[in-house]
């Protein structure tokens, strides 16, 4: 009976300091946690499975991160803002607008879990350390497949960026 009083109080304090913390705003401190947990874990998993099966831990040269940061920066983007990935964040997310080529913005909904999945779905930011742990994974279990991936999708970032400038000058003469 006292581990169900302790913690009954430590729910308490929790949600006085969430709602402290939070004010009149939606902040789902407890979907936060639910979601650094489920990183961690994950993390966690992958470790130990790298240390059973001995798998080593390659070395990424400069060239390889900088691969894996346009590789990141592409997939992370895409989910987050796509047309064409919006199924994936309707349940978390309101169609707002658009704000660019191919990318769109949209509310986040609901509350809880359901808002801080939300938040994660569509913030490139947010969704970039998720993307590159599952590319480190990828190096560690299936390398040569992963560096042509990283490769291929570095070089959509070089060409998404290229299409950009190309429709900013042409935006400029005309």
């Amino acid at each position: 009976m006292d581990v169900t009083r302790a913690l009954n109080g430590v729910r308490r304090r929790a949600n006085r300091e969430e709602r402290a913390y939070a004010g009149t705003e939606e902040r789902p401190l407890k979907g936060y946690l639910a979601l650094m947990g489920a990183y961690g874990a994950s993390v966690a998993g992958l470790v130990a499975v790298a240390r059973a099966t001995r798998r080593p831990v390659p070395r990424l040269s400069p060239f390889d991160v900088l691969l894996l940061g346009g590789a990141t920066h592409w997939v992370a983007h895409t989910l987050a803002k796509d047309p064409v990935t919006s199924p994936l964040r309707a349940p978390f997310a309101r169609y707002k607008g658009t704000s660019g080529p191919a990318e769109l913005v949209e509310d986040v909904r609901g509350s809880g879990a359901r808002h801080a999945i939300g938040e994660l779905l569509t913030c490139p930011f947010c969704l970039g350390l998720w993307v590159t742990t599952g590319f480190g994974a990828g190096y560690v279990f299936a390398p040569a497949l992963t560096r042509f991936a990283v490769g291929s999708l570095a070089a959509l970032t070089g060409a998404d960026l290229l299409q950009l400038c190309r429709a900013r000058l042409q935006d400029d003469e005309g």
